[in-house]
Order: structure tokens, then sequence, then C-alpha cells
């Protein structure tokens, strides 16, 4: 490996375009992150293909260059998504649209969000409240109220105890209800929001009248077990709003299904999915800032927000607009008034079968889920139940862990070899195939191995390139030495009848006198940069990377006497580092990404 280069070949992008800020999708590849590749293998005209679309990015991407896309995926969800992208529509009927719905909905409901200003004692809209949960102290068993307590002891959670008794409580006490503690408030009187004690609405909701969606999140769903729903009782997407936001939401819904203009009603049905997640009990407060909701699982904070929904949705049309102009402008140099909208298809397919002819598609650019990661379909339950459809779970890539699923890593690699040799049968003679994949697991990554060459593909070995999309792992923020990759790598590849080389072992001992040499030489890179940078020049030489785990470069790294810059997450001497990482604190494992999950630093 002596010819491993230090960190280079990588690909930077933000996470903040106008596009990937319309609407939330689980690892989302940003728009600048596929734009270089497709104007690298095609030229205008070209057809991309895409067989695991999720929100559609690629077909944005493609939109943007001039170029057509043909977008497949199982989920609903990203269906929706990914065909409003490209549902470019007339801003100011939108807004006014959307102003006509919250009207109506305001008119059905009664104003739900007037509350009287403690300040001035005139009548104010409720921008939102804040909640906390009541938790039974495991000691006294009396009610505790979580929010008044960390206060008390000025949000030091570990120095939480119980008002009653004094014993210790934390957020993993039992909890038996819920209780509104503040209220922001809009008011004439004030330019800022007042803070003031919570009031009661009047407003007689009568619920259960309401054409809620009534959908159960089961307990064969692996996000059941992982959030611990069971045990929580929030297995139904229901019990993830508050009274009041879920009849906002139904209301609004309703009125958005009962716009004319298709093209507008669909838009408006875009901006609502997207304010769901925030309009729910998942926005977690935090002392200094809103933490945001965890898209990747179901854990409710024991302080969390309820916000206003017509503003949340109104915000949300705003950013929709923004992201039509910014396609509408890269791709107006393409368009003609023969063919004014972007020719971009998304249809429900699974990628085992793609309904394309023969050497039909220029390129592929796709990004398949990573494996046992994240479940797809589990979290998109909480924007389909108010869609109609739903994801086929039992066509999901993953990796499903959980006793007696079907869904396991022989699974996983016969699914990603089937959907590659259908992306080489419908490519045309000379197309290339990229893929982004990213995973900390050796076992994974030999699987890809595995099912690229299943495939009759061949890897490019110079177009192996690391997206850098700016995120930390999730458990990032305590030490940046967990087990969990925050890197992707780009493999690009060609269709080859030839018989591929076999592959080899990595030396002993190659792995970590690699990491140590990198270390060196890219002082301030991260560990999954290290990870990634040994894992692409192991490709490259035709190694099988089983055995290499991001966990073998990260106990390489604390051995040696590494350590993480709290700010940056960067590699630095523990005499450089502002605040040292003890080397005893427990590492945590890829296969607790469970517990991960539940974190609430998660975004």
């Amino acid at each position: 490996m002596s010819n491993i280069r230090a960190v280079t070949e990588e690909l930077n992008v933000g996470r903040s375009d106008p596009a990937y800020m319309a609407h939330a999708y689980l690892t989302k590849v940003p728009v600048p992150a596929i734009t270089p590749f497709i104007e690298a293998h095609t030229g205008p005209g070209a057809v991309v293909l895409d067989p695991f679309a999720g929100s559609g990015m690629t077909g944005v991407a493609a939109a943007m260059l001039g170029r057509s896309a043909r977008l497949f995926d199982i989920s609903v969800l990203g269906q929706h998504i990914g065909r409003n992208y490209v549902n470019l529509v007339d801003a100011q009927l939108l807004e006014k649209q959307a102003g006509e719905v919250v009207r109506a909905a305001q008119r059905e409901l009664g104003n739900v969000y007037a509350v009287k200003c403690l300040s001035c004692s005139r009548t104010g809209e409720l921008a939102k409240t804040v909640w906390s949960v009541v938790i039974q102290c495991p000691a006294c068993e009396q009610p505790v109220n979580y929010y008044e307590s960390m206060k008390a002891v000025e949000w030091n959670k570990p120095k939480m105890v119980c008002p009653h008794c004094r014993s210790s409580i934390s957020s993993r006490n039992e909890r038996v209800s819920e209780i509104p503690v503040l209220d922001y408030v809009d008011c004439e009187c004030r330019r800022t929001q007042v803070e003031q004690r919570p009031q009661q609405t009047s407003a007689d909701l009568e619920i259960e009248r309401l054409p809620y969606p009534r959908v159960e999140i089961t307990p064969d769903r692996q996000m059941y077990k992982a959030s611990a729903l069971g045990k929580s009782g929030m297995t139904t997407i229901a019990s993830f709003y508050s009274n009041r936001n879920l009849a906002v939401l139904t209301t609004l819904r309703e009125q958005i299904r009962a716009v004319s203009d298709e093209a507008i009603r669909s838009k408006l049905l875009f901006a609502f999915t997207a304010c769901l997640t925030r309009a729910s009990k998942r926005y977690q407060w935090h002392p200094k800032r809103p933490l945001n909701a965890a898209n990747a699982n179901y854990y409710i904070a024991p302080v969390f927000y309820e916000w206003n929904v017509y503003n949340l949705f109104l915000r949300k049309v705003t950013a929709v607009v923004r992201s039509d102009e910014w396609i509408k402008s890269a791709r107006h140099p393409y368009s003609t008034p023969d063919s004014p909208a972007p020719d971009v298809t998304y249809e429900i397919s699974s990628a085992e079968a793609i309904p394309l002819p023969d050497q039909s598609i220029d390129y592929v650019f796709t990004d398949p889920p990573f494996g046992s990661n994240l479940f797809y379909a589990d979290m998109a339950l909480f924007q389909e139940a108010w869609l109609d459809g739903f994801s086929d779970v039992e066509k999901e890539a993953v990796v499903d862990r959980s006793r007696g699923s079907n869904r396991s890593a022989t699974r996983y690699e016969e699914l990603l070899t089937s959907a590659l040799s259908e992306c080489r049968r419908v490519l045309k003679p000379g197309g290339s195939i990229s893929m982004v994949f990213g995973n900390s697991s050796g076992r994974m990554w030999a699987l890809v191995q595995r099912a690229i060459r299943g495939a009759k593909l061949a890897i490019v070995p110079e177009s192996l390139t690391i997206l850098n999309k700016g995120q930390r792992s999730v458990k990032g923020l305590a030490s940046g030495f967990e087990h969990i990759a925050t890197l992707d790598l780009i493999i690009t590849m060609r269709s080859s009848d030839a018989t591929p080389p076999d592959l080899s072992h990595i030396p002993a001992g190659e792995i970590v006198r690699e990491v140590r040499r990198l270390a060196e030489d890219s002082r301030g890179t991260t560990p999954s940069h290290l990870y990634l940078e040994i894992l692409r020049a192991a490709i490259r030489k035709n190694w099988t990377v089983e055995e290499l785990d991001l966990s073998v470069i990260n106990n390489t790294l604390v051995e040696d006497g590494w350590t993480i810059e709290s700010k940056s997450g960067r590699l630095c001497r523990k005499d450089e580092s502002e605040q040292q990482v003890s080397e005893s604190a427990p590492l945590a494992d890829e296969a607790t990404v469970e517990e991960a999950y539940a974190d609430p630093l998660f975004e």
C-alpha cells in the first residue's frame, strides 16, 4: 500500500441548497454532488437512470442540466417527493392558493392558536408551545415535571433530582403524561415573541369526528423495536401529534385535496408533508436552541415543541418556491417553448426488475440503502400515513437483524446484484454506472464487491470519489471515535465480460501500518477520511475488504494517542487538543446503532 495517497479525490458539498432544504428525506445526496457526474458522463439530451431514486435528487440534477431522467423506487413517499421537485408551478398561484387553504381551514376549526398575551392582555397568536413529559420518580413514585426539575439544576441533567424525595431522576424513568410549560406568542405589543406561562385554548376540536390518519406502527416494524414504541405506548401515527396540531393538519390536508388544479394541489401536498415532522412531538427542545427532529427514528425528547402548523406550512411553501426558482434558473438554457417541463418520470418499481428496454439508458447514478443502518419504509410511514399508499416493506433493500426476518445480508446481496445487473442490461454500450455507498463494516463493503462482480461490472480504479456532505457521526458530538462512518464513496463501474481477477487478502499488519502513516501525513483529517482512503486503495488493488472495519482504524488511532478536536471533529495529538478525550472511554459499536437513534443529539 505504499502508493496510497493522502486524503484526496474528494467531493465536498453542502446541504443547504434550495432543493435540499425544501423537503427532508433520509440520507439525501445533494444535487451538487450529482451534477458533476452527470456532466462528466453524458451530454445534453441524455437519459439518466436511478433505480434507487429515493427523494429524486438524480432527477433534479438531470433536469437542471437538460437531461432526461427515469426514476424508480419502492417508496411511495419518495415518488411523492421526487415527482413534486420537478413539478415546477407558478409561484404566485401557489402562494395564493396556499393562503386560501389556510384561511379555509381556520374558518372550519376556529382560531385554535389564539391566546391571551399576558404582557398586554390582548389576543395574540401562538407561535409554539414547549411541552414537558411528566416522569414517575423511581424512589417515591411521585409525578415529576421533567422541565422544571431540569431548570432547577440550571439544565445540568446529571444533577436532576426528584423535588419530593431528592432521589436522582432521568429521562429513562417511566413517562406518565405530558404537560405544557411555556408559550411563545406573537403579539402587536412587541417585536419579539412573548414568552409566558401556557394558556388554555378555548377551541372545541372534537378530534374523533375528523378523518385523521388512523395508522398503527406495528410490532413487526424495525423502528417499533429500535424506538421502544411498545414501552412508550406511541404505536400510532396520530399519537405523535398534539390534538390541536392533529386537528389542524387533518383539516388542512382536506382543504388541499379540494384544490382543483392538479399541479398546484400536488405541490401544496408536497409542502404539507415537508412540515409533518416539525409539526409533531418529535421536534426537540433545548435551552439554547431547537435541536430539530431526528428523521431516522421515532424518538420524542422529554421536552419538545408544539409549533403553529399554519406558520410551518406557509414557511415551507416559501421554501418550495425557492426550490422551484433555483431549478428553473439552472435549466433555463436547456428549456424551449416545445419542452418547458423537465422530462423526468418516477415510477414505483423494484430495482431488481427495471421496466425499461435493453440499452436505452446513457448513464446510471444511484444511491442504494446502505445495508442495515436505516429503515426507510418504517420512517416513511410517518408521511405516507397522510398520503394514498404505503411502501412495500418486503421489497426494501435493507439487512434486518431482528429474529424471523427474511431481509438477511444474503437477500440484500442478491437484490443489489440483481439491481446492478439490470442497470447493466439497460445501459447503452460504453455507458457508466456510479453508485454511492457508505458503511463502517468491512463485511458490507465485501458484499458490495461481490455484487459488482456478480453483475459483470468492473470498477473504474481512477473513479473512486469520497463524498463529504459535511456531516459528523451520529454520536460524533461525543468523541468522534464512534464506529459510524460519516463519509460515502462514489464508485463508478462499466460493463465487463472479462473474468475478474481473484480477490486477495490484505497482507497482515498492512492496515495498521497505513493508518499510522496516513494519520501522520494527513494530520487534521478525520477517522472516516482515513477509513475511506484505505478502503479505496484496497478496492483498487483487488483486495477483499471483509475485515476492513472502521473500528480497526479507530482503535489504532486511540492506541497511538490521537484524539479528536471537539469543534472540528478532526484528528490531533492529545497535547494539541483543547478538550482531551480519555483513551479508556468506551467506543460505540456499529451493532448498537439503534441506541444511537435514541440519542437526543441525533439530528
